[in-house]
């Protein structure tokens, strides 16, 4: 009895240093040395000061910036509520939200389908990316805002689409936080300070951009 005491109490010794302080300490140096920017949240800083991550979405609404997809994270992007609306397709919440959303972007471009993203919301509600569909749908309300042209919108969009990965897994997409801020450094809004404001609000933790 005594025997199998003591082996039990070394053997969970053992298993916890090990598996509680070896592994898990040898694990983040590992990540901290070959993967440093994925391991810290794939940040982005401006001026030193952070912005956002590359795989977490922010609130964009004014109409100088590309906007990204709904999102029912918490109150929009929450990191710390992700998550999805778990609303059926019949839910009345869901159809009045959806079709006043498809309501007000027809205002805003009459002419073209409204892309599906730009209405219905991510299953973790902080997708960072948006489709080229709904990025073109955008591009005539941009460069009104921004006094440039469509071609050089479309210009933009194009250097921050990413393929399929391997060329076949998944679907094209556009970045929306890093396209933003090219939008801002290249053809800067009518109001600096506030288009800095802007970007800077959409920082984890801040409200929402205007």
């Amino acid at each position: 009895m005594k025997k199998n005491l003591i082996v039990a109490v070394l053997f969970t010794l053992v298993t916890t240093i090990l598996f509680g302080v070896i592994y898990p300490l040898g694990v983040t140096g590992l990540a901290q040395l070959f993967f440093r920017d994925r391991a810290n949240g794939q940040l982005i800083e401006k001026n030193g000061q952070l912005i956002g991550s590359r795989i977490i979405g922010q609130a964009f609404t004014g109409p100088g910036y590309f906007h990204p997809r709904p999102s029912a994270a918490g109150t929009g992007y929450d990191p710390t509520a992700s998550g999805g609306s778990n609303l059926g397709p019949t839910n009345k919440i869901l159809v009045d939200r959806v079709n006043g959303d498809v309501k007000r972007l027809q205002e805003e471009n009459p002419s073209v389908p409204v892309p599906v993203d730009l209405v219905t919301t991510s299953a973790s509600g902080l997708d960072p990316d948006i489709s080229p569909a709904a990025a073109e749908f955008q591009v005539p309300r941009v460069a009104r805002e921004r006094k440039i042209t469509t071609t050089e919108v479309e210009n933009l969009i194009a250097r921050h689409m990413t393929g399929r990965q391997f060329g076949f897994l998944g679907e094209p997409r556009v970045h929306v936080l890093e396209l933003n801020l090219e939008l801002d450094a290249t053809h800067p809004a009518p109001s600096p300070a506030a288009s800095a404001e802007a970007i800077s609000s959409n920082a984890p933790g801040a409200q929402p951009a205007p």
